[in-house]
């Protein structure tokens, strides 16, 4: 029996994926990539529909955006670990913060990936074991990147909420509104 060279080793028996991401176009390339990869997918481009899903059929793993236009995909991420505490799942988004990363990894997520990622990437994610350490980076954070990431990490120990957090920065409240609504500085 000849396997494709891009056929991730370790599936498992429950081949099961759950991809969530309000990006159609993305879900539908990834949704494409990860069959070839072996997965059987399922898809949602909600938090309402990922999590239909997640506490009908809990999937073996999942690829979650954590932005959605209903709301934040750390909650698929906390119904997959009630329904499923074995699911391995990888967190992806646009607004890559250390803060979010954190709180992903703190509900159950596997790993945590910024976008772009492709699928050999989020396979690599999904597949990888916890002993296995991530090279360093080859750059490190700017000054601006590190300010934004401390900003992030305070909103989510105030979970997401604007009025304490500015509070606690010692920052406008409409300050820290456009701050958070603006992408990360590289």
């Amino acid at each position: 029996m000849h396997v494709a060279e891009d056929m991730p080793p370790d599936l498992g028996e429950d081949r099961t994926l759950l991809l969530v991401d309000d990006d159609e176009s993305f879900l539908r390339r990834l949704e494409k990539a990860m069959a070839k990869r072996g997965f059987s997918v399922e898809t949602a481009g909600s938090v309402a529909g990922g999590t239909a899903i997640a506490t009908a059929r809990p999937p073996a793993y999942a690829v979650v955006d954590l932005r959605l236009e209903d709301g934040n995909g750390l909650d698929v991420v906390e119904t997959l670990r009630e329904k499923r505490p074995d699911c391995r799942v990888v967190v992806l988004t646009g607004y890559g913060a250390i803060a979010t990363a954190v709180a992903a990894v703190k509900i159950g997520a596997t790993d945590y990936l910024s976008k772009p990622a492709d699928a050999t990437d989020i396979v690599n994610a999904l597949l990888s074991r916890q002993e296995e350490m991530p090279p360093p980076p080859e750059n490190p954070m700017s000054a601006d990147r590190v300010r934004w990431e401390h900003i992030q990490r305070v909103y989510e120990l105030c979970d997401r909420n604007v009025s304490e957090t500015a509070r606690r920065l010692n920052m406008h409240r409409r300050t820290l509104q456009r701050i958070l609504a603006k992408r990360s500085p590289r």
